[in-house]
């Protein structure tokens, strides 16, 4: 068990730094949340690829599985800031935008899921 949370943390420092990252070079954040959008697909597809791979593979060591899916995944995407930046597009009248952005988050974040899924099979 503690060699799980280890794992975790040090998977979710990765994903929450290299998030951190990609949030400095999104420079529309003010009109459209482009990185949020960004992080939570490639999360969505990265999580895709190693839960199929695990899938196809059972021999892959389930500690993979804790780094990367449950702590860098978990990390990386974002579900506290989609929420934050939905209703601040609401809150500023951006009715459009908040349709579209949540819309974006939904389909493009399942499909890539299942890109992965399918890549890796």
């Amino acid at each position: 068990m503690l060699k799980n949370i280890i794992l975790i943390f040090i998977g979710g420092g990765l994903g929450s730094v290299f998030r951190f990252l990609i949030s400095k070079i999104d420079t529309f954040e003010n009109s459209f949340p482009y990185g949020t959008l960004f992080v939570n697909i490639l999360g969505s597809f990265i999580l895709g690829l190693i839960m199929g791979s695990y899938l196809k593979n059972t021999n892959i060591n389930p500690n993979y599985i804790i780094f990367f899916g449950t702590g860098f995944c978990g990390g990386f995407t974002t579900f506290s800031t989609f929420s934050d930046q939905s209703l601040r597009l609401l809150n500023s009248g951006n009715i459009f935008i908040f349709f579209l952005f949540i819309s974006l988050s939904l389909l493009l974040g399942i499909s890539a899921v299942y890109l992965g899924y399918f890549l890796s099979k």
